[in-house]
């Protein structure tokens, strides 16, 4: 090996050890998760989303007792157009299940769901595009931390969780997908993105194994 090559963690429970590990808990927001909202009335099922609840909420505790950063990511549209470009808009107004008044600032479709309410201290990371890393400050946020693993989770899992994932790959840092953490609308679209994230951009796991390798860290 190089003097030069940098050291690979090999092992799942080195690379997502607690101490340098974020958990990003994506879209989780009224919009997205609870029928009357935005999501479910432009026509998506939401009965996925819906259905991770339980197993995000016992990672996130897990996260929390072991000393994981968590990162709470939601979708955030400013009024008047402010954070839409004419290619974003046009888009989101094709885009299936979609539309382009989704998680509006300061409403209340915006806010988090009360299973996976933020704690005091824990990052709340608005962005206005699929990734999360997208004009936010959150890559700022990780390595302020010393972060070198992130875990993104939660909704949609082809298209916000994947874009943060695949930026978050792209910025240098290890990614692992729970495939029971996160959700689609489209389960055709879902196993998709696990087959392309752990062919090219990470690992794909479940949430006992994160739960796992947090647990054994600090015990």
């Amino acid at each position: 090996m190089s003097a030069y090559e940098p050291r690979i963690l090999r092992e799942f429970a080195d690379r997502f050890a607690p101490w340098h590990t974020a958990l990003l808990i994506i879209d989780m927001q009224k919009d997205f998760c609870v029928d009357g909202y935005a999501a479910s009335k432009a026509g998506r099922p939401i009965a996925a989303a819906q259905s991770i609840i339980p197993t995000l909420a016992t990672l996130l505790e897990a996260a929390r007792q072991s000393g994981v950063l968590v990162c709470h990511v939601g979708f955030w549209t400013l009024e008047h157009h402010l954070s839409d470009t004419a290619p974003w808009l046009a888009q989101r107004r094709r885009a299936t299940y979609a539309s382009d008044r989704i998680a509006m600032e300061h409403s209340e479709g915006a806010e988090f769901i009360d299973a996976l309410a933020p704690q005091h201290g824990e990052p709340v990371i608005r962005k206005h595009r699929y990734s999360a890393f997208k004009g936010t400050n959150l890559d700022t946020v990780l390595r302020a931390r010393n972060i070198r693993s992130v875990v993104p989770t939660g909704v949609s899992t082809n298209v916000c969780v994947e874009s943060s994932l695949r930026d978050a790959f792209e910025t240098g840092f290890y990614t692992a997908l729970p495939e029971d953490a996160c959700a689609s609308w489209d389960k055709a679209l879902h196993d998709s993105t696990l087959r392309n994230v752990n062919a090219r951009f990470g690992l794909t796991c479940n949430s006992a194994d994160l739960i796992n390798a947090w647990n054994g860290a600090s015990s």
